[in-house]
């Protein structure tokens, strides 16, 4: 095999035989210009210790795919890496499907882009594309940038094999990603993630047509589903519409942001197949930004600071809800103005509590006999709010929690579905909702539309979401929750932090107590160990290649810290559950803080951090 650029390898051999050998393949098999001279560059400047970063690693399915930065190197994305991702799909689902030349595979793309390696978003999937097309494989490619929950929906429509989404939601700008979903519309889980990534290991070298991007131009095999699934996607929003003769007739006006990503002209769509005229755009977001250039941060989860101009158009206009998709338009942000130039802004939990209240009235509406509800189901991953269970446990249908990630919901929605059960909704506390059955996914512009018409209604009644929100924790009881995270780089600091929890006072010992309370309860999903149940092994499946400890102490209190499956961050949440009509929830526990702590040291996890010029630490957890 012979190298296709110009420098003389061994001339600038490093000594490492496995990074040589990484080096040698990178630079023979790398047909984009611009990321094989950046690795030219790092070895002509001896820098060995980021080509061994960027080289001798590999991506791995996380909770929403594989996701890292754009630039060259195995262990991020770009054209290599995307097409050897493909190589090793194409491997595992012509395995897996006797009939994938006949299904194929639905392709879908957001609008994030990087000058500096020549990686975009639509090059990416058209790239995925041909690597399926030179092997006789239908795809389905969008033919301009569409919601994360597209993919799914049309994979579901279509009855394809699988679909790949390239997006990285609200990451960084730096980032891109490589979404994956199964046959079913669930993005992929255990054990079809393992066996994929296998299968890419087997297919690394790139075939010569994978590189022929022009087979997403002329290939016979590509068909653009775009209008259809844009078609059929608006008509099945009316499951989820139960007022529209109400809305047609709304005076609320509400204002959209799109955070410079793909929501714009699909949230103006939904509005209308609602009844409602469409919301006001933000003007500076409304189009695709692979910059994001007005805010600090593309994750509208990030509250009040990323949400800035929304709420001075909103006041301007005299609009009363703000809502931000993100950028992949699959996570929906809300807030509501609570007085002259005061907004409230719902947390991921608060908003669930009102969706999931929403979709179970409307449901009781159709569904009169009791007996039905033997039959439907709320889940949550257990990382969110408990508010579903308290939903659940006074209304007698079914709650289920998983683990961090809707591919874990999508999971458990497709094993429900095989015994007859219905799920009505389901979330994660990251601004992440389903509401019914359209997609087996998060999908913010459905999300959007279902609060529009939701805010209508209660307006009818004279009742705004935040008195709705605190009618709903009258009756099920008050759900206190914070949640929050630190960022930190460095891997083996991770897991200095949660080796120490799992050894605090000796080997194999978790902390007793946190701000002056016992800790009854231990349950640690990376270990498999769950103190609270009988042969102390967890309920939920095994994680080891990521880390979740949950602490529940006597008072009540749920605290969980893990890692995130898709940002450098380790977060952390702590929620207190009061019963019904208990409404002062902190004076439950004892005794009541006479300092001004915050939410966080008053719940129960006090978190002490120190930054430094290197990294982020945690210097004590409790």
């Amino acid at each position: 095999m012979e190298n296709n650029g110009d420098l003389d390898l061994n001339c600038h051999a490093t000594g490492d035989v496995r990074l040589d050998k990484a080096i040698y393949q990178w630079i023979t098999w790398d047909k984009n210009p611009q990321t094989r001279a950046q690795i030219e560059a790092l070895l002509l400047d001896g820098q060995v210790e980021e080509l061994r970063r960027r080289l001798c690693s590999r991506m791995a399915f996380g909770t929403a795919g594989l996701r890292a930065a754009m630039g060259a190197g195995f262990a991020l994305i770009n054209d290599l890496t995307i097409i050897q991702s493909t190589q090793g799909m194409y491997k595992y689902l012509a395995r897996s499907f006797p009939d994938f030349g006949s299904r194929g595979i639905v392709v879908g793309y957001d609008t994030r882009a990087q000058e500096a390696s020549g990686c975009n978003s639509e090059r990416l999937a058209r790239l995925t594309a041909a690597v399926m097309l030179c092997k006789d494989i239908p795809v389905f490619l969008f033919s301009t940038y569409v919601p994360t929950p597209f993919v799914p929906y049309a994979v579901k429509r279509l009855g394809a094999a699988a679909g790949v989404m390239v997006t990285a939601s609200h990451n960084p700008k730096e980032d891109n990603g490589y979404k994956v979903y199964w046959h079913n519309g669930a993005q992929i889980s255990s054990p079809n993630d393992k066996e994929i990534l296998k299968c890419i290991e087997e297919s690394s070298e790139p075939w010569s047509e994978s590189w022929n991007e022009s087979l997403a131009d002329n290939s016979p095999l590509r068909s653009d589903p775009l209008r259809e699934i844009s078609k059929k996607y608006m008509e099945d929003l009316s499951s989820v519409c139960f007022h529209r003769e109400l809305n047609t007739k709304s005076p609320l006006k509400f204002v959209h942001s799109s955070f410079h990503g793909v929501g714009h002209d699909y949230v103006q769509q939904a509005f209308r197949a609602f009844g409602f005229p469409p919301p006001i755009p933000v003007p500076e977001q409304k189009d695709p930004d692979p910059n994001f250039s007005t805010v600090s941060c593309p994750n509208p989860e990030e509250g009040e600071s990323v949400l800035e101009l929304s709420l001075r158009l909103a006041e301007r206009e005299n609009a009363t809800i703000v809502m931000a998709t993100d950028p992949d338009a699959d996570r929906l942000a809300v807030a509501e103005q609570s007085d002259r130039c005061r907004w409230k802004v719902f947390t991921g939990n608060e908003l669930a509590a009102l969706l999931g209240w929403w979709m179970l009235f409307n449901w009781k509406e159709t569904h009169p006999d009791p007996a039905d509800r033997e039959r439907m189901y709320m889940l949550a991953t257990t990382v969110s709010s408990k508010i579903l269970k308290a939903f659940a446990r006074i209304e007698g249908f079914h709650f289920e929690e998983t683990l961090p990630g809707f591919k874990w919901i999508g999971k458990k929605i497709h094993e429900l579905a095989k015994t007859g059960n219905e799920v009505i909704f389901a979330f994660e506390e990251s601004i992440g909702f389903l509401c019914g059955s359209m997609v087996p996914d998060k999908d913010g512009v459905s999300a959007a539309v279902v609060v529009a018409e939701m805010a209508s209604y209660l307006y009818n009644k004279n009742l705004t979401l935040h008195q709705q929100l605190e009618n709903i924790f009258e009756t099920y009881g008050y759900h206190i929750s914070t949640t929050s995270y630190v960022i930190c780089h460095d891997p083996p600091t991770v897991k200095r932090i949660f080796t120490r929890l799992r050894n605090f006072e000796g080997e194999n010992t978790y902390p007793r107590s946190s701000g002056g309370h016992s800790i009854v309860d231990v349950r640690d999903v990376t270990t498999g160990y769950d103190s609270s149940q009988p042969d102390k092994l967890c309920v939920l499946p095994m994680t080891k290649s990521s880390q979740m400890i949950t602490f529940t102490l006597q008072n009540g209190i749920v605290a969980t810290l893990r890692t995130s499956g898709t940002e450098p961050k380790i977060k952390f949440y702590t929620e207190f559950c009061a019963p019904p009509g208990k409404r002062f929830v902190l004076s439950l526990t004892a005794p009541p803080s006479t300092s001004n702590d915050t939410l966080e040291d008053q719940l129960g996890l006090a978190t002490v951090l120190r930054n430094s010029s290197k990294s982020t630490s945690i210097v004590s957890v409790f």
